[in-house]
């Protein structure tokens, strides 16, 4: 009679104990253990990322609800050691800000300064991006030049547009008088230094704009703008109905970008006009650095200007945000 075999094991034999099952791990174990590489890879990027930027927001959050200022700040001094001596205050200094004169005039200069440049963007960097869509002669030799001041650190664009409208010694001022004409105060005449601050920011953002939507361009297929003749539309209507629609995807990055980057444009107003005259041309971010560098050193104040302005940019891009999911937006 013979004995049948089932798994290793005879049959009728008296089983010694269950196989054991492999140990199901959860599922954030499964997703570590497939993508660990991935994650070693971006480890390094994380943990810098928090060195140079989650330490210094919590420690400046911790710094806008105490009174810190040069005076009592700790610091060693040879062989001695003077301890800190500031206490916590609590939200005292958002409220010193926002009940603050320079608060509102501020913010309202900012917000005119972020409008008036990001529109101006936009607006010169579509009809660029149009112009350089069709084929043209030497189109590569103008995409390039326009890319230059974009290519440019933007302080040494500030250092030179300083030089170029300075009162007295400037070259615009120079071809001016050459002209016939007068010169103008472009630095020291409060209203001449905004609109002087705002065409150096114009200058250096279109670059950018000009070739993010020329790629937006690139991407709508032709046959729209030929079905689009055959039916009889104008340029306008093919404009309106074709080109705008097709670029929404990208001008509704690029403009919150935009808006982000030009409402924390130092280099522009601290280089070109040091916030002057005056105080004229000042926006937030400037005004929080002189709050912290210059004077006795306020460093409480500052970081509670520094706090204001990421809580306005982060209602800004929530708000912006929502819009564009009502208007059946995917972003």
């Amino acid at each position: 009679m013979t004995t049948q075999v089932v798994d290793g094991t005879a049959a009728g034999a008296p089983s010694r104990g269950r196989a054991r099952r492999p140990r199901r791990e959860g599922g954030a174990g499964r997703f570590l253990a497939r993508h660990w590489y991935a994650w070693a890879m971006c480890a390094p990027v994380v943990i810098v990322t928090l060195v140079l930027i989650g330490y210094p927001l919590v420690r400046g959050l911790y710094l806008s609800l105490t009174d810190a200022t040069e005076a009592n700040m700790g610091r060693t001094i040879g062989m001695n050691v003077i301890p800190s001596t500031y206490e916590f205050v609590g939200l005292s200094n958002y409220a010193d800000i926002v009940t603050s004169s320079e608060f509102l005039s501020r913010l309202g200069w900012t917000v005119t300064w972020t409008v008036v440049c990001v529109a101006l963007h936009y607006g010169i960097g579509l009809g660029l991006a149009l112009l350089l869509n069709r084929p043209m002669r030497l189109r590569s030799l103008y995409r390039m030049l326009l890319v230059l001041p974009w290519a440019v650190p933007a302080f040494v664009s500030a250092f030179i547009w300083r030089y170029l409208l300075n009162g007295e010694f400037g070259v615009v001022n120079a071809m001016l008088r050459a002209a016939g004409l007068a010169g103008v105060d472009w630095l020291d005449d409060p209203l001449w230094a905004k609109a002087s601050v705002i065409a150096v920011n114009v200058w250096l953002g279109v670059p950018f704009m000009m070739l993010a939507l020329l790629g937006g361009l690139q991407a709508i297929p032709r046959e729209l703008y030929e079905a689009a003749e055959v039916d009889g539309a104008t340029p306008w209507q093919r404009f309106r109905h074709i080109t705008l629609p097709g670029l929404r995807p990208v001008s509704s990055t690029v403009v919150l970008l935009g808006t982000i980057w030009t409402f924390n444009q130092f280099p522009v107003i601290f280089l070109v006009t040091r916030g002057g005259p005056g105080g004229s041309s000042e926006i937030l971010v400037t005004y929080a650095y002189r709050q912290a560098f210059e004077g006795i050193r306020n460093y409480s104040g500052s970081a509670a200007w520094g706090v204001l302005i990421l809580v306005l940019l982060v209602v800004l891009a929530v708000v912006y945000r929502r819009a564009l999911r009502r208007q059946g937006e995917a972003w």
